[in-house]
């Protein structure tokens, strides 16, 4: 998010001073890294939670097609960044790769089979397929058949046109090129207060790890992307618009192939139903990405608790969190959401075995041998007040700007990377109101698509989409 933001202001205001402070050695190596559960490009191709079934059985599209949108903002605005010579090679971040939503059981093939009719009928998801053919299953997805009881029915929708990112690259990409023209990059440097300054400017107390010394950086603006550790740096802001906000930890794990011949075998992503209580970064999925230029296979995750908020945050994050104004909204959570808290309890015990038979339900002549065990990333969902409840866990993404606009940042998780570009664009609109409508000119030329809704206007659809496909070399 941060990258993403200080590169369009490097293009629409190119005289502002930059700087930007990152607690660890390089960018995205925390929330933005691919074995952090960052990998997939979220176009809610695939993602059955965005897509829910109604109580008469029907199938809402409104919030995948928003999604979908947003994403190619965000593809148009890499194009631009890669047309321009700015980042370099697409295939270091982005590389073409099928989504799959794929399930068993009457039920869920039944919700599928609506779901695959619903979005046929918006232009954005006119490219997904739908079979129950075990045949034609077996060639969209080999290890999802290998070994399965034919009297299973399986249901399995596609579209080939879906990506992965690699999001810790491009961030390191898009901080490359702000250090390249003149922005100021500090790695191993963490910021531990901001406090708003006698004349109004923010002053930020950062701690430069390497030389031991603290010193102040005064700014007109601050945009805090610290992933997890967003909320205590707007806490610390004291701005009202952060008051009633808390943070509810999820780690989790996935197990990673460690065999050459069976991540061959397989090139999708393929997502399937949550189980019940889960959160939405919880839904099971057996995943192609590439990372670091190689092909790799994982799957997962396994939910878990911790309550730190960064990978590399302190255990006392949660506890430090609570404050006056969000322990109510905490409270309420705490009490309505039972099955979520039974789901990480059951995740926490689960032994090897039982994420080994997690695995064999989508791949079922998989062995534990050929998969290892690593941690994933944190994601800190938001909690907020509710006038009725008291308090509601939100999971997707929260953007907190202060009245004046001179602070803004980001809380929450899914689909989070994915939608960085149209969500850092509401930003500069919110912070920069009357620079924003100069700004707006150039940035339709970085993204042909601005302010048009692609769902509604299928040729420009077209267009974009075969663009950006040459550009991001996605063809």
């Amino acid at each position: 998010m941060s990258t993403t933001l200080g590169s369009f202001i490097k293009q629409l205001q190119p005289e502002w001073t930059i700087s930007l402070f990152e607690n660890l050695d390089q960018a995205g190596l925390e929330s933005s890294a691919p074995w952090n559960n960052a990998g997939t490009g979220h176009a809610a191709l695939c993602e059955l939670n965005y897509s829910p079934a109604g109580p008469d059985g029907s199938v809402a599209t409104g919030k995948a097609v928003g999604i979908n949108e947003q994403f190619h903002v965000s593809r148009q605005f890499w194009s631009h960044m890669v047309s321009s010579g700015h980042i370099g090679s697409p295939k270091d971040f982005i590389n073409p790769i099928p989504h799959m939503s794929f399930v068993w059981g009457d039920a869920h093939a039944e919700y599928l089979k609506r779901r695959f009719e619903a979005f046929k009928a918006e232009p954005v998801f006119e490219q997904i397929e739908f079979s129950e053919d075990p045949a034609q299953l077996a060639q969209w997805a080999p290890l999802l058949m290998a070994g399965r009881d034919p009297q299973q029915r399986v249901a399995a929708s596609r579209v080939a046109g879906g990506t992965d990112v690699d999001f810790g690259e491009l961030s390191r990409k898009l901080a490359a090129y702000l250090a390249g023209n003149g922005a100021e990059i500090n790695y191993g440097h963490r910021v531990t207060d901001v406090a708003r300054g006698a004349d109004g400017r923010w002053e930020l107390k950062i701690k430069d790890k390497a030389a031991g010394q603290q010193k102040t950086v005064r700014a007109r603006f601050v945009f805090v992307g610290a992933g997890g550790g967003a909320l205590h740096l707007l806490q610390r802001s004291g701005i009202p618009e952060a008051k009633g906000y808390g943070g509810f930890p999820v780690s989790g794990q996935f197990l990673r192939c460690t065999d050459e011949s069976v991540i061959a075998r397989h090139g999708a992503k393929v997502y399937g139903q949550a189980a019940v209580g889960a959160p939405p970064m919880s839904v099971p999925h057996l995943d192609t990405r590439f990372v670091n230029g190689k092909r790799s296979l994982l799957f997962g995750p396994y939910g878990g608790f911790s309550p730190k908020f960064l990978k590399t945050g302190s255990f006392l994050d949660l506890p430090l969190s609570v404050r006056p104004s969000n322990l109510v909204p905490m409270l309420a959570v705490a009490k309505d959401n039972f099955s979520l808290v039974k789901y990480l309890v059951t995740e926490v015990l689960k032994t090897r075995e039982g994420k080994n038979e997690a695995l064999r339900e989508f791949f079922p002549e998989a062995t534990g041998e050929q998969w290892e065990l690593i941690t994933a990333g944190q994601r800190v969902q938001v909690i907020k007040k509710d006038p009725k409840k008291g308090g509601v866990l939100q999971f997707g993404t929260e953007v907190i700007t202060s009245a004046d606009g001179s602070i803004s940042g980001l809380l929450g998780a899914s689909p989070g990377a994915s939608t960085a570009a149209p969500i850092m664009i509401q930003v500069l609109e919110r912070c920069f109101p009357t620079e924003f409508k100069n700004w707006e000119p150039k940035l339709k030329e970085m993204i042909p698509g601005y302010g048009a809704k692609l769902n509604t206007n299928p040729s420009l659809l077209a267009e974009i989409t075969a663009d950006t496909n040459r550009v991001l070399q996605l063809g």
